[in-house]
């Protein structure tokens, strides 16, 4: 399986709008959400923001209590199959209050500079990388 070189990787993951943040429940089954984040020192932050949600008792947060760990994929795709990619990164899972985090994604991202999450914030702190790509880049 072809895959990107370690530090083209990490730019791809950092440069991506959008990823597919994984947990697992307490009960032990998989859930999936698309999410807003940033890579910073080393760890990856997502935030509980003011988009409209059921509840702030996210699922997510309570799947990081329960287990301690999250994966973060994000892929291109487009109708050329020669120019498909994804990275998906594992790791510990941590809910913070972090200033850190929240600063990296308000400069990511314009809508947290003009309405700053509130939190908190899942960190992960990778452990595995992992990639595929159609060609190479």
């Amino acid at each position: 399986m072809p895959s990107l070189p370690p530090a083209i990787a990490e730019e791809r993951l950092a440069d991506a709008r959008i990823g597919r943040l994984a947990t697992v429940t307490p009960g032990g089954r998989p859930h999936v959400v698309p999410v807003c984040f940033a890579l910073h020192d080393g760890h990856i932050f997502t935030a509980v923001d003011a988009k409209p949600k059921a509840t702030r008792a996210l699922q997510r947060l309570a799947n990081v209590r329960a287990h301690g760990s999250a994966s973060l994929l994000v892929d291109h795709y487009e109708e050329d199959w020669t120019r498909l990619w994804w990275v998906r990164v594992d790791g510990a899972a941590t809910i913070e209050e972090s200033e850190a985090g929240i600063e990296a994604l308000a400069a990511k991202y314009a809508q947290y500079r003009a309405r700053r999450p509130a939190g908190p914030l899942i960190a992960i702190a990778p452990e595995r990388w992992r990639s595929w790509v159609a060609s190479e880049p």
